[in-house]
């Protein structure tokens, strides 16, 4: 799960939008429930034919908690079970109603939502990407250099409050995203294609499932997997001390940590956690003027 934060303009919602086009594709099993549950919700599409690609759902701020997450009258699926193998989208993060945003929290940590009415109990899956844009503020310019930023301290706590410290703990990774300069978008220097980086995912993912078998990777590790596949050596143990006490992690954002980290080592090709890839997995915690 990733928190995309910058100035209005910066590439937030571009990046977001081009997630899909880096993840493995769908394999049988996973086209099969994704289609199921978009054939319940009516949205199979024209052909009603089984879905190749993984998912991509960006419901608006304004979207109510049974849109999202699942209900109503005869309960259907919400937009977490509409992304189940894919992404959900959360373009301007803080706007979205509180209710809405505590309760993702659950389907975030069991990969399901669970629907009580009065006429039963709906289990639906809800296992996702969560990507999620925001501004630092209510005007999107504070701390950018320029100085336009008019919001006072007190504005800019209370716009950052809306998001719960349960709901950051749930959070991967908190990436920075800088707006670009004139010089910058004047050079049009040619970037990497999404088909290059999608090369590296899919070799990361084909080493996690040799270590874990079909269908499975580093995000849905458990316990006795944690403890095998991301063992710190006494360099690494020493670094997650500092950081747990600095930082004031929890037992779940410990493990989230040894999860990016052992992802990172996959991408580096490296059969055991190194020091470097503990300390940039550490440095994409949600920063503290946040955890504030």
């Amino acid at each position: 799960n990733v928190i995309l934060c910058g100035a209005p303009g910066s590439g937030k919602t571009m990046l977001a939008r081009r997630r899909p086009t880096i993840l493995p594709p769908l394999s049988r099993e996973e086209a099969l429930e994704t289609t199921k549950i978009h054939s319940v919700a009516g949205k199979a599409g024209v052909t009603g034919g089984l879905m190749t690609r993984r998912p991509f759902r960006a419901p608006h701020h304004t979207a109510s908690q049974v849109a999202v997450i699942g209900g109503g009258q005869s309960p259907r699926p919400g937009e977490v079970s509409l992304a189940h193998n894919g992404v959900l989208f959360l373009d301007e993060l803080p706007e979205f109603h509180r209710d809405v945003l505590e309760a993702m929290r659950q389907p975030l940590e069991d990969g399901t939502v669970t629907v009580a009415r009065s006429g039963g109990t709906l289990h639906l899956p809800a296992r996702f990407q969560l990507v999620c844009a925001m501004n630092p503020c209510k005007c999107g310019w504070h701390g950018h250099p320029s100085g336009r930023c008019r919001c006072t301290e007190q504005e800019v706590r209370r716009y950052l409050s809306r998001l719960s410290g349960p709901l950051l703990d749930r959070i991967d990774l908190f990436v920075e995203v800088a707006a670009l300069e004139f010089g910058e978008l004047a050079r049009r220097a040619p970037s990497e294609p999404s088909s290059v980086i999608k090369g590296r995912v899919d070799r990361a993912r084909d080493i996690q499932r040799g270590r874990y078998g079909d269908a499975s990777c580093n995000a849905r590790m458990g316990q006795q997997e944690l403890d095998r596949f991301c063992a710190l050596d006494s360099e690494c143990q020493r670094l997650m001390q500092g950081a747990f006490d600095r930082m004031g992690l929890t037992a779940r954002s410990y493990d989230r940590i040894l999860r990016v980290a052992r992802t990172i080592a996959d991408l580096d090709s490296s059969t055991s956690i190194q020091l470097p890839h503990l300390a940039e997995a550490l440095q994409y915690r949600p920063p503290e003027y946040l955890r504030r």
